[in-house]
């Protein structure tokens, strides 16, 4: 802590032996150690506390950095999954207006077209299901004699 040599101890402890006494000075020193002892562990306690704060405020950063990158990364799979409904609803309405019956079927809203693009999304379905040929079970039904 201090840098102090043999003869500063030795002056120190002449100084202190003239003016206390032979009686006081080993209570004064022993008063004197324990001080300093204490003094010593709050430096050392407070060292601790200001590193972990510091680790501590390190890692909310990175943490904010992470969760930033995720927010970021989420609006763009959101914008990709938005252009692409986009894409379904306009493929849906260019195939509408060649219907037979001359009506447009109703436009779900927004949200409903979200909801069906992140489905087929994750079931790896593409295109339309009304683009999709009938499966053998419903055709043998409608073909069956009766």
């Amino acid at each position: 802590m201090f840098d102090m040599g043999f003869l500063e101890l030795m002056l120190i402890g002449v100084v202190g032996l003239l003016v206390l006494g032979p009686e006081r000075l080993p209570k004064a020193a022993r008063t004197l150690g324990l001080w300093i002892g204490k003094i010593k562990r709050s430096v050392s306690s407070m060292q601790r506390e200001i590193s972990a704060q510091l680790e501590a405020e390190e890692l909310r950063q990175k943490l904010n950095e992470q969760q930033k990158k995720l927010d970021e990364g989420v609006q763009q799979v959101k914008r990709g999954v938005e252009s692409i409904a986009e894409e379904e609803s306009g493929k849906r309405e260019s195939a509408s207006t060649t219907d037979d019956a001359g009506e447009a079927p109703p436009t779900a809203p927004p949200e409903k077209r979200l909801d069906d693009a992140l489905a087929r999304a994750r079931t790896g379905s593409e295109g339309d299901d009304a683009q999709r040929p009938a499966d053998a079970s419903t055709a043998d039904k409608d073909s069956a004699p009766r």
